[in-house]
């Protein structure tokens, strides 16, 4: 059975013409492989200390890795950067549900020599979710709390943080690109646990579903982080957080930056090594806005 597409999106993916069958059973095998040669600490009935299974793991990284593969078309640039040991991936965050989040994850394991699992820090709120946090996981994911990510770090794993939270995610599509205003509590873990900080820059995941407004008050009362409002977002129901466009990513990693000091310097020093981080990411996306040729090639 062949892929079904539309026909004006077939002439932009161009590679789901092949079986869909054969697509996914070779990247499902591509996924099975990494996390076999990654440097994973499991124990007796196959769980690391965080509760991630790489048995659970493969279907739930496999349909992200299609996704990678075929329909974001993903490219990465100087994944090399990416240090063996403890490393903070600091990305810019857009598109309101995390694809952005989900291709990161896909580029670590699939494009990182060794592979690398990518943990993934969660809004407390997913874990209230049927399923959703039980799932997340043990696919790497944990609560984003200090003490989790300090303990994470401290055991030598690769931890992705996007500084600018709900601002970046839900941002209204005239302000894509544009950095929103990053949190310290990166630079306080890094600077506590003597980690290095790899800026990321992420372009395209701005495209892939636009925002048009952001009710975060109405949010808040609700118990979430925010109310987007988008291109699919009350309209296509329990479906729209989930939709994205067909857009073409490319993720850029900048080189690692080491700083020194307390974490608990006043925030005015903080915010100095801050600015350094936002900066290079600044110039990471700059640099992949100059190289595309468009949003979907």
């Amino acid at each position: 059975m062949a892929f079904s597409l539309p026909e004006t999106l077939r002439g932009l993916l161009p590679e789901l013409e092949l079986p869909g069958s054969l697509a996914a059973r070779a990247v499902l095998n591509e996924v099975k492989d990494a996390l076999a040669r990654a440097p994973l600490a499991l124990n007796e009935y196959g769980y690391d200390p965080y509760g991630f299974n790489p048995d659970a793991a493969a279907s739930f990284l496999g349909m992200q890795a299609l996704l990678y593969r075929y329909y974001f078309r993903v490219d990465t640039a100087d994944i090399g950067n990416v240090p063996e040991g403890r490393v903070l991936l600091i990305a810019n965050h857009a598109g309101s549900f995390a694809w952005d989040a989900a291709m990161l994850t896909v580029a670590t394991l699939l494009e990182a020599d060794p592979p690398r699992i990518c943990r993934g820090m969660g809004e407390y709120f997913l874990w209230k979710l049927p399923w959703v946090g039980s799932a997340g996981t043990r696919a790497g994911m944990l609560v984003g709390t200090p003490a989790n990510c300090v303990h994470m770090l401290e055991n030598e794993q690769c931890v992705m943080v996007f500084p600018e939270g709900a601002r970046g995610a839900n941002k209204p599509f005239r302000k894509r690109y544009q950095l929103q205003k990053f949190g310290q509590g990166f630079m306080r873990l890094a600077l506590q646990t003597d980690t290095p900080i790899v800026p990321v820059g992420i372009v395209g995941s701005e495209e892939q579903q636009p925002g048009i407004a952001n009710f975060e008050s109405v949010g808040r009362a609700i118990g979430l982080p925010s109310l987007p409002i988008t291109i699919s977002m009350p309209w296509l129901g329990p479906l729209g957080p989930f939709f994205a466009l067909p857009v073409k990513y490319r993720i850029y990693f900048g080189e690692p930056l080491h700083f020194e000091g307390d974490s608990g310097e006043e925030d005015a020093a903080i915010q100095e090594r801050v600015d350094v981080v936002r900066d290079a990411l600044d110039d990471l996306l700059q640099r992949g806005l100059a190289e595309r040729t468009g949003i979907f090639t």
